[in-house]
């Protein structure tokens, strides 16, 4: 498992206020494509952070910049094809802004960024990532992706997000 040197937040309970939100980027109804949404469901239903706001997307779009910038912490959360990540990364979001978007997605770094350089200020952020394998128009994960998924759980409760 790959994490960040330096973490943001140490506990879920750091997540735990109105100031903080966890967003979740993803596709339900494309297999392990949930897993933003799936971990959003989870900590949304467990009641572990209450206070916290929780928004589910398709992906990132400029607007959300103006959520994203009125919140102290944010922790987004999504699947990833990458073979580098064997089940979970956690990553210190660093604020830059590229021009790799389309008119309707951007990159985690952009929109933070983009908090920065439109409202003057750019929140705390961490990217969890949670490695899946199929993404096939079919609504539930795979074993594996749900593997990772109890797995990024596990973290989150017991470690705090960004701890080796």
């Amino acid at each position: 498992m790959n994490v960040c040197a330096e973490p943001v937040c140490n506990t879920i309970f750091d997540y735990a206020t109105g100031s903080c939100l966890v967003y979740g980027i993803g596709n339900a109804g494309r297999q392990d494509d949930g897993l933003g949404w799936a971990f959003v469901d989870w900590l949304e239903s467990s009641g572990l952070c209450p206070g916290t706001e929780f928004v589910r997307h398709y992906q990132l779009m400029p607007e959300d910049a103006d959520l994203i910038s009125r919140k102290e912490r944010v922790l987004f959360v999504d699947a990833t094809k990458a073979t580098d990540v064997d089940s979970v990364r956690v990553e210190t979001v660093v604020p830059r802004f590229d021009l790799s978007f389309t008119s309707h997605a951007l990159s985690v770094p952009t929109v933070v960024d983009t908090c920065r350089i439109c409202f003057g200020r750019a929140p705390r952020a961490q990217l969890l990532t949670i490695r899946g394998y199929e993404w096939a128009l079919k609504v539930g994960l795979t074993e594996a992706a749900t593997r990772n998924l109890k797995a990024a759980k596990q973290l989150f409760v017991s470690r705090g997000i960004g701890h080796d």
